[in-house]
């Protein structure tokens, strides 16, 4: 019992400290609190609560609360000084001391007002849910939204509830066609969707690579023993009048038209490759607008190579695409990242494999070359290959490859660059970002911030809303940065000047610029934050992606799908197999709502718990032990 005591007085002791840090933090902050839109007054004030409350390590706190009974705080991010005080009056009973009600100026959110405000600003934001499912689906709309109406309908049909359209593709007219594809479908289902537009932003990219060789692989499709089992198509069609393959072709060539027409059935045409290897092809059929070839040996065609026919004589191959260029980079290996967009080009090696000059690759923004320092860290592609910065000169930066698979990595022409490590000065608007904001300001309901990094950024684009005049859609950050996602709360205090707003986890970048490995964390702080604040988040980036691509999803993203419930809104990319996955989606979520609200485990009738035989039940009342079997 002393114990018990004792336990009881020290929680009550390091709680009411705690509480009045939280108070008097907000009071220090008054004057920026009172540049809050009203909706979010009473919301920004239980965010700097919660910020206040979690500067400290809370565990061995939460640990004496549980042994007593009490809550933990553990749920208190919505109405945490609310939570503190139903605490600490429960304290001074166990304590006999008497508590005393909080003044009039430290009226706090409470539980249920915590939950109807990030309702109402979910709500405002994202639009109302739908019946049975409160968490909204956003869908990124492909190009073929703008002329497919069908597609746009079946989406709203499925259970879309907020349309993405990204600004970084596609055009203004085709923007149009995709939202007014979307009010139609809405009067035909009779359903309301939002419009949510993402600014690009300043996205940092590889620039251009020297093109390939000019080569086309013809090859058969094989056995395990190497047998042919399909001989490859080649269409032949006319140069300077080419007919498309009246069904798929692995290789299609521009030949003479003369030549072309003297070609019949059952003929064959010889050939020396770029191998100089000897071929032969055998014309499979001729139609009007050319003919089909088949090879049954793998064969390398160059623009000039020399066709001979028995009766049409000779003919020379047309112009060829030249192939995609890349740069092969290992740990180990040295980049030149360049301040031009001159073409890249791939390492030049002696004849015994020796590098004499390392790969170089220029970059889209080369301002961002007086930002950063040796030994920072850079990564290409979505996190695939990795490397530190090893020497900084005007025109060029020196790379040391620490991160790709042993035997190497592709890197090629507009991959994303990150530095998560530098203090990059980049403006959060672009030119081009100006220049869409009269179209989303006209069209949108949302307008997404790219790359937002701090609160000058989020004012940035409030003032270039405000000068555009009329209608201002509603700002959602997008956290993908390691500055971004630091300065996710002062962000917050400057996005709840307007009377709505909203938050995106951009999971792809954020998990390059953070590590792979502290994503979870990082995206379960974000959610804390917002919540706090009563701040919608929108959980995106490769949410059930295999799926929308191929049409199968793995197992792990369906269980990665299942937790984006704990945000209001889950963010689909587009695939050809998006249909499907808005409807798995749908159902994934209405399930989820019945088992759990944010962290809280909703405790509904578990269908589990009625499963076990009665013959397998042990009854312990004492008046049934002799029916017991012996043991």
């Amino acid at each position: 019992m002393q114990q018990k005591d004792s336990d009881i007085e020290d929680a009550l002791r390091e709680l009411t400290a705690l509480r009045a840090d939280m108070v008097a933090d907000a009071e220090v902050l008054h004057r920026r609190l009172a540049a809050i839109h009203p909706n979010y007054r009473d919301s920004a004030r239980n965010l700097l609560h919660y910020l206040a409350l979690r500067r400290h390590d809370l565990r061995p706190l939460q640990l004496r609360l549980a042994a007593l009974g009490l809550s933990s705080l553990g749920r208190a991010e919505s109405h945490v000084l609310a939570t503190v005080d139903a605490v600490l009056e429960v304290l001074h009973q166990l304590a006999n001391r008497r508590w005393q009600n909080p003044p009039a100026e430290e009226r706090c959110v409470d539980f249920r007002t915590g939950q109807r405000l990030l309702s109402e600003h979910t709500d405002a934001l994202l639009g109302p849910p739908t019946p049975g499912r409160d968490v909204r689906i956003m869908v990124t709309m492909p190009t073929e939204a703008g002329s497919d109406y069908s597609l746009v309908h079946d989406l709203l049909r499925q259970g879309m509830d907020c349309m993405r359209i990204n600004c970084a593709h596609d055009d203004a007219e085709t923007w149009r066609q995709m939202i007014e594809h979307l009010r139609r479908a809405e009067r035909a289902v009779g359903r309301s969707c939002r419009v949510v537009m993402d600014l690009a932003g300043p996205k940092l990219r590889t620039g251009p690579l020297a093109p390939g060789p000019a080569v086309v692989k013809v090859r058969p499709q094989r056995d395990p023993y190497g047998r042919v089992i399909t001989p490859a198509r080649v269409w032949l069609t006319a140069d300077g009048a080419a007919h498309p393959a009246p069904s798929p072709a692995d290789v299609k060539l521009a030949v003479p038209p003369v030549w072309l027409e003297q070609l019949q059935t059952g003929d064959r045409v010889q050939l020396t490759d770029a191998r100089n290897s000897r071929r032969i092809f055998a014309i499979a059929d001729v139609t009007e607008g050319g003919c089909w070839v088949e090879a049954t040996k793998t064969t390398y065609l160059i623009p000039g190579t020399e066709l001979h026919h028995e009766h049409a004589g000779n003919a020379h191959i047309g112009d060829l695409p030249p192939r995609e260029s890349a740069i092969r980079l290992r740990p180990g290996d040295s980049l030149i990242l360049t301040r031009d967009t001159k073409p890249g080009r791939p390492a030049i090696t002696d004849s015994a494999g020796k590098v004499l000059t390392p790969a170089s690759i220029g970059c889209t923004i080369p301002a961002v070359f007086d930002d950063v320092r040796a030994g920072d860290s850079i990564w290409f592609d979505d996190g695939k290959i990795g490397g530190v910065l090893e020497n900084i000169e005007p025109q060029q930066v020196f790379v040391r490859i620490t991160h790709a698979r042993p035997r190497g990595e592709n890197l090629r022409a507009d991959k994303g660059i990150n530095l998560p490590d530098s203090p990059l000065r980049l403006s959060a608007l672009t030119a081009k970002d100006l220049a869409d904001l009269s179209f989303i300001a006209r069209h949108a309901d949302v307008v997404q911030l790219s790359f937002a990094n701090s609160a000058e950024d989020v004012a940035l684009l409030q003032q270039h809303q405000a000068s555009l005049g009329g209608r201002q859609p509603a700002i959602t950050l997008k956290i993908e940065t390691r500055r971004g996602f630091e300065n996710l709360p002062d962000m917050l205090l400057t996005a709840m000047r307007a009377p709505c707003c909203g938050v995106m986890i951009a999971r792809g970048d954020l998990a390059v610029e953070c590590g792979f490995e502290r994503l979870a964390e990082v995206q379960e702080e974000i959610l804390w934050i917002c919540e706090a604040a009563h701040v919608p988040v929108i959980w995106a980036t490769q949410v059930l992606e295999t799926l929308a691509k191929v049409g199968m999803p793995s197992r792990a993203e369906i269980t990665d799908a299942a937790m984006g419930h704990r945000a209001e809104c889950v963010m689909l990319n587009k695939g050809p197999h998006m249909l499907t996955a808005v409807r798995v989606l749908d159902d994934i979520l209405r399930r989820m709502q019945a088992h759990q609200a944010k962290k809280q485990a909703m405790l509904r009738e578990l269908r589990l718990a009625h499963t076990l035989p009665p013959e397998a039940s042990v009854n312990t009342n004492r008046s049934n032990r002799k029916d017991l079997p012996e043991a």
